[in-house]
């Protein structure tokens, strides 16, 4: 009897041993390659061409559905996976080869991202895909889908990035962890999907 007592007692203070082992485990910081930061255009993204000295093409444009613009004199353009210099470089070329100005002076800015967006699905208030801005990060994300639902698992999230043509990562994390300060916030990329599981009972 009293060996059996004494087997009871060791083998909850072993398994009370490995509770507070695994509540002091450090938490691992997100093994993630840091976003790229791009100046791209994509369809809905809108900005501005300015020719010098020519008012009537100096205008505001909204890139299309199929990423594209319509230039007067030069017709459709394609700008989608462009930057503005590369946009200006090619309206100055198609400019001067159809000969409607002899040396023009183009200059393109941006004046809405549209185009770039982020995901959050899974266990919170209002899943969807949402409009990119600078700096947002993992806790931003979910906070902009409403927050997490009551059966919400904090600690088992997953961040898909593509990281190069067909390549992608997921990495699982807790965001708990990330609100408690005891690893840093995940700062986005554009195409970022987040997962959020469902607590297991």
């Amino acid at each position: 009897m009293q060996i059996r007592l004494i087997a009871r007692l060791s083998f909850l203070a072993l398994a009370l041993a490995g509770l507070l082992g695994c509540a002091g485990a450090p938490v691992r910081p997100v093994n993630l390659p840091p976003p790229i930061e791009t100046n791209t255009l994509g369809p809905d993204d809108i900005f501005e061409v300015y020719v010098y000295d020519e008012p009537s093409m100096s205008k505001p444009f909204r890139v299309a559905p199929d990423g594209t613009i319509d230039f007067p004199l030069v017709g459709t353009v394609e700008v989608e996976g462009k930057e503005p210099q590369e946009v200006a470089a090619i309206l100055r070329t198609r400019l001067r080869d159809k000969q409607i100005l002899k040396s023009p002076s183009v200059s393109v800015s941006v004046k809405e991202v549209n185009s770039k967006k982020f995901a959050v699905f899974g266990q919170v208030q209002k899943p969807g895909q949402f409009a990119m801005t600078p700096g947002t990060s993992v806790t931003m994300a979910i906070s902009v889908a409403g927050g997490f639902t009551q059966i919400a698992d904090r600690d088992r999230v997953t961040i898909t990035r593509k990281v190069g043509k067909g390549k992608v990562v997921r990495v699982v994390f807790s965001v708990a962890a990330i609100t408690e300060g005891k690893i840093n916030d995940v700062p986005l990329q554009a195409g970022d999907t987040i997962y959020v599981d469902e607590r297991v009972f």
